[in-house]
């Protein structure tokens, strides 16, 4: 990973954790890591039916280039998240999650050339 897309990943994460901290969603956890991979946000949504543990993906791109955030994400990379999700909840939480369940999304952090960066929040894109 060279060291620009280190910094635009790095951008694209801190954008993602202001709109969701504007969302009145509670950062957990960043960068969380163990052996089997790593999950970039962990957040706590204060819903009306009882708050959801979201676990957060962030894909961050330059405006105009070859693949949107979202196609990132495939079958593996969305397995992937849910084991880490489970063994997040395991090693960092009680066990089980809050009333209102696990909730895998996708943030969407597109870098304009000029401006702030576009930031998509999918609740749930992740099954």
């Amino acid at each position: 990973m060279t060291a620009r897309t280190q910094a635009l990943g790095a951008y694209g994460e801190r954008a993602a954790v202001r709109h969701l901290e504007d969302s009145g969603l509670r950062i957990l956890a960043r960068n969380w890591r163990c052996r089997a991979g790593e999950l970039d946000i962990v957040a706590l949504d204060p819903l009306p039916d009882g708050a959801v543990l979201a676990v957060c993906e962030v894909k961050t791109r330059t405006e105009g280039g070859p693949q949107s955030p979202s196609e990132a994400i495939d079958e593996t990379k969305a397995s992937r998240l849910a084991s880490l999700a489970e063994r997040w909840l395991t090693e960092e939480w009680s066990g089980s999650p809050p009333p209102g369940g696990l909730r895998i999304d996708l943030l969407s952090v597109v870098h304009g050339r000029r401006g702030p960066a576009r930031v998509t929040h999918l609740r749930g894109a992740v099954a």
